[in-house]
């Protein structure tokens, strides 16, 4: 699959959420939707990040967004994830990973020497008509939702 690129139309999914519900972008039409993909629940990082979105989350709603957390991780993590930091959006399971490789975010990484395979940190921006917006490739973990609101804004 080839690098999707601003302006090039997101790749639609069906998949479940933290409660067993098929969600897809169609649930979102009239929204802008940030779609941001995590490495894994519950790790410092992937905290920040969702606990960004959180803590701003009533401003987005009010700006017209729709967000939606996607990791390979399983209904029963998302679940936990949720109710521990009390997220008000969707996570996305994607144990069967189509959705990272459709978005180009299932690759090789490194760490203390060790090559395996996950998910980039990576914030897709989808316009209402489905095209690609902004791409946040080097995503601020700490501030990812005013990363989003600096590019839109």
């Amino acid at each position: 699959m080839q690098e999707l690129k601003e302006g090039d139309k997101a790749p639609d999914f069906i998949a479940n959420d933290q409660s067993g519900k098929p969600v897809s972008l169609q649930h979102f039409s009239g929204k802008t939707i940030i779609l941001y993909f995590y490495p894994k629940d519950d790790t410092p990082g992937c905290t920040a990040e969702a606990c960004s979105f959180r803590d701003n989350y009533q401003i987005l709603i009010e700006k017209g967004f729709a967000v939606i957390g996607v990791s390979t991780d399983d209904e029963k993590s998302h679940q936990k994830f949720i109710k521990k930091f009390d997220l008000p959006f969707s996570l996305i399971a994607d144990t069967d990973k189509k959705i990272v490789e459709a978005y180009g975010v299932w690759a090789e990484k490194s760490m203390y020497g060790k090559k395996y395979m996950g998910t980039l940190r990576k914030t897709f921006i989808i316009k209402k008509d489905g095209l690609i917006q902004k791409i946040i490739d080097k995503v601020d973990t700490g501030n990812s939702s005013q990363q989003v609101l600096d590019l839109i804004s």
